[in-house]
């Protein structure tokens, strides 16, 4: 989340009561989670095990759970609750209506359809000649570019599904990002694309989705990709341009899927992945799987 303009590192400690280290004055830009952290942004860590991938990051300020030496051309926010300030901060900076209020401001191109029961957030953007089809849901924040279709009982911008366990409950890092659906996308049927936390969930021009599909937080997906149905992508994902993925494919959080890769049916993705043809449940090159399946025919 980029601030409407820069801040002081006192504004932003006084904010949630913290204490500082570096100058006053310091400029803060916004905040960012560690996997999209850039200059000027804010990251949270809140366990050890983590603080030299948050303080070695490119972020310049860290809101951290303890007092470390803080590195050249950096500023710590030290607070007893990392997870809990990271919210103050941006619910701080970004109104969250939820849909109880109408705040709207809507901009809608030339030659677009909007059908009467679509439910539209505040501050939504579409452009021109796209065809929204009944029932929709476009949270606020949302943008859609040109000739995009999105189907009926699709849902833009819920909520991220990122939770930590506190006191035997689960509580939620507020999502104050965005979804930015590139031109001539098409959307299938009950299809739900999260917004992100700090920053964008991106579906890439020209990319199609069949229906009943899942997108994760802060995930990107490239140019021409296809996906079909009932596809699942974790938050914090990168499928770069023209990736074909088939139904029922299930991938963890964080991973890369390069330019051009195919997964065929239910592939199962636990990590970043070179340009190939990937199948099972832990993706193998397609060749080795059925290799691998001909040997143990031939074992019985």
């Amino acid at each position: 989340m980029t601030f409407n303009q820069p801040q002081q590192l006192k504004t932003i400690a006084d904010i949630i009561n913290a204490k500082y280290i570096g100058p006053e004055d310091f400029q803060v830009l916004g905040t960012n989670e560690i996997h999209m952290v850039k200059a000027g942004e804010i990251v949270f860590v809140n366990h050890p095990k983590y603080y030299d991938k948050a303080l070695n990051s490119d972020a310049t300020i860290i809101l951290i759970d303890k007092e470390v030496d803080c590195p050249e051309g950096k500023a710590l926010l030290v607070s007893d609750d990392p997870f809990r300030d990271f919210n103050k901060i941006n619910t701080h900076f970004t109104r969250i209506s939820n849909f109880k209020e109408e705040l709207h401001d809507i901009e809608v191109g030339d030659g677009t359809f909007i059908h009467s029961s679509v439910v539209l957030g505040n501050q939504i953007r579409i452009g021109k000649n796209c065809h929204i089809f009944p029932n929709v849901v476009i949270g606020d924040r949302t943008i859609i570019g040109d000739n995009v279709i999105i189907q009926a009982n699709t849902v833009l911008g819920g909520d991220a599904f990122y939770y930590r366990k506190l006191d035997g409950n689960f509580d939620r890092l507020i999502s104050v990002g965005n979804v930015v659906i590139g031109n001539n996308v098409e959307i299938g049927n009950g299809c739900t694309i999260d917004r992100g936390v700090t920053d964008s969930t991106t579906i890439g021009e020209g990319s199609v989705l069949d229906n009943q599909i899942q997108i994760g937080h802060d995930t990107i997906i490239g140019k021409k990709c296809l996906i079909a149905s009932q596809t699942g992508i974790a938050g914090c994902c990168i499928i770069e341009d023209e990736v074909t993925i088939w139904g029922q494919v299930g991938m963890a959080s964080g991973v890369r899927i390069e330019k051009g890769t195919v997964l065929l049916a239910k592939v199962g993705v636990n990590r970043d992945l070179k340009k190939g043809t990937y199948f099972g449940p832990i993706a193998e090159e397609f060749r080795d799987y059925l290799r691998k399946e001909v040997k143990i025919k031939n074992l019985k």
